[in-house]
């Protein structure tokens, strides 16, 4: 039995005589199985490349979804690092209130004794970067509730002790900056170890002095380490004394109010160059006066 076969005949335009092309039944199979097999390739690929396109379009939504959320989430981490800092504001704040009216705090921190002048102090305060969480801020919630109650006792301690706040210290006695702050340090003219028990503030010759709250100027003197002094006596056991004057602009029994300028910033008696030396005392006893300035 010969071989099963198909012939194509191809018919040309032109005037040239038909052509017939003896084509076998296994030649068919195989274009028509090649032919299917590139047809599902084609469908497969097609809708692979649909269904790329879907990802692709997902995956850039997803991405500008993240984009977006990840800027909020740097955005209230900002805040958070903002907020935090303005109670840890808040709270220097009020501890020098509380030890200006005498009361304990419960839950606001200390602040640590070392150089204490305002820019270390503030530093000290400053707290380091911490990521953002939950539990920074349920911490900063907990502190914001605690320094809100210390802060209403202040105040109702306060507005029934007005006299006692006007004769309390609480501004800067001149405009300068500190250049030795209260505590242990080094004796400028012998180089050894010696306890500053005030704050030194160097500013020109001839700026004014100003009385830290109401009081009575109790002393007005020179001498050989001090110069031109002046004490203030404010009453409640609270003092304020003002060395290396180059003016006294008010005498002994004098009464001033918070603000009056009392002298000018000189650098007589034990100095080395111009500057106030400002002291606290509460009882006889030195303070550190920077915890006494409410003034930024």
């Amino acid at each position: 039995m010969g071989k099963r076969s198909f012939t194509l005949i191809l018919v040309p335009h032109s005037k040239a005589g038909s052509k017939c092309l003896p084509v076998s039944k296994k030649a068919v199979k195989v274009l028509l199985g090649v032919g299917g097999f590139l047809f599902a390739l084609f469908v497969f690929l097609g809708v692979d490349y649909l269904s790329m396109n879907h990802v692709r379009a997902h995956y850039r939504k997803l991405k500008r979804e993240s984009d977006v959320q990840r800027a909020t989430l740097e955005k209230y981490k900002i805040d958070l690092e903002q907020l935090k800092k303005t109670v840890e504001s808040f709270e220097t704040y009020a501890k020098k209130l509380n030890i200006m009216a005498g009361l304990k705090a419960p839950g606001v921190s200390e602040v640590g004794i070392g150089d204490t002048t305002p820019a270390s102090a503030l530093q000290a305060l400053t707290p380091a970067p911490q990521n953002f969480s939950l539990s920074n801020i349920q911490q900063l919630n907990q502190k914001a509730e605690v320094l809100e109650k210390n802060l209403d006792t202040l105040v109702n301690f306060f507005e029934n002790q007005n006299a006692r706040l006007a004769s309390t210290p609480t501004i800067w006695p001149t405009v300068g900056w500190v250049t030795s702050g209260f505590g242990s340090r080094l004796d400028p003219f012998t180089g050894k170890p010696a306890f500053h028990y005030g704050m030194d503030i160097a500013t020109n010759i001839g700026s004014p002095i100003c009385s830290a709250a109401d009081g009575t100027v109790v002393q007005v003197k020179t001498d050989k380490m001090g110069g031109k002094s002046i004490i203030v006596n404010h009453g409640n056991g609270v003092a304020t004394h003002y060395l290396h004057l180059d003016q006294f602009k008010v005498g002994e029994g004098k009464k001033v109010r918070r603000g009056d300028v009392i002298g000018l910033v000189g650098r007589t008696g034990k100095a080395l160059g111009p500057h106030l030396h400002y002291e606290v005392r509460i009882n006889g006893v030195a303070q550190n006066p920077y915890f006494y300035i409410l003034e930024e």
